[in-house]
């Protein structure tokens, strides 16, 4: 892999939490909790979804429906829980190239779309990704997404949580071999590298990575994601939901 980093530092985009075929049945528990889900969606690769935007970044909540078989096939065996971390793109396809050049394993531009109700209308989400036919990193989901239509997602009014979130502030990863795994996200990233008592920081433009050591784990995976509120208190996602 070649070690040259992204050109310039990109912002975090969304973090995956997958909920499976459970997922109707799991949403009314984050909005008990506070959270503001926007309106079920269901994509045309046939997965459905609940966002939780956030000022500039969001979570969302990723399954299928109930009583079927998943019909996307990077997703079908996912355990749930945090599951994927997916990292902002300006252009999908100079980033698919980039990644190519350094080595990543990445597959061609693929599109993803939602209808929505926006404001009475129906109006069209989508994206382009940059997804790896190998991951990175072994036990990590990543990749990369191109928001077409950003104005459907990051609307005011759902970035108005009653109990307080505001930002993605960071996520934390266990990995039993914690320096590789930080070096490799700041290649993907172009993210700034430092040390930490238990392991790495990885600083994107928005969020943190912390890639904690832990010998139980092979190769790595998401234990943890931390939000700022609108009172200064950074307080764990997810508690007792996942």
């Amino acid at each position: 892999m070649n070690a040259n980093p992204a050109p310039t530092c990109t912002a975090f985009d969304h973090l995956v939490v997958m909920l499976r075929d459970e997922i109707d049945a799991r949403t009314p528990g984050f909005e008990a909790a506070g959270y503001r889900l926007g309106a079920r969606g269901v994509h045309n690769l046939g997965s459905i979804n609940r966002l939780i935007v956030l000022d500039s970044s969001y979570i969302e909540l990723l399954g299928w429906p109930a009583g079927e078989p998943p019909r996307r096939k990077e997703i079908a065996d996912q355990p749930l829980g945090l599951d994927a971390l997916v990292f902002r793109s300006e252009n999908a396809a100079r980033d698919q190239q980039r990644l190519r050049d350094a080595g990543f394993d990445a597959d061609p531009v693929s599109h993803l779309e939602r209808p929505i109700d926006f404001h009475g209308q129906t109006q069209t989400v989508r994206f382009d990704t940059v997804r790896f036919a190998t991951q990175p990193i072994a036990g990590l989901r990543v990749y990369f997404c191109q928001h077409l239509t950003p104005q459907y997602v990051w609307e005011e009014a759902l970035q108005q949580h009653p109990n307080g979130a505001r930002s993605l502030h960071r996520i934390t990863i266990a990995a039993a071999d914690a320096e590789q795994v930080a070096q490799t996200l700041a290649v993907l990233t172009g993210g700034a590298v430092s040390v930490q008592d238990k392991g790495y920081s990885v600083a994107l433009s928005n969020a943190e990575l912390v890639v904690q050591f832990d010998s139980n784990v092979a190769g790595a995976r998401i234990v943890g994601a931390q939000l700022l509120h609108d009172d200064g208190v950074v307080r764990e996602f997810g508690s007792g939901l996942l």
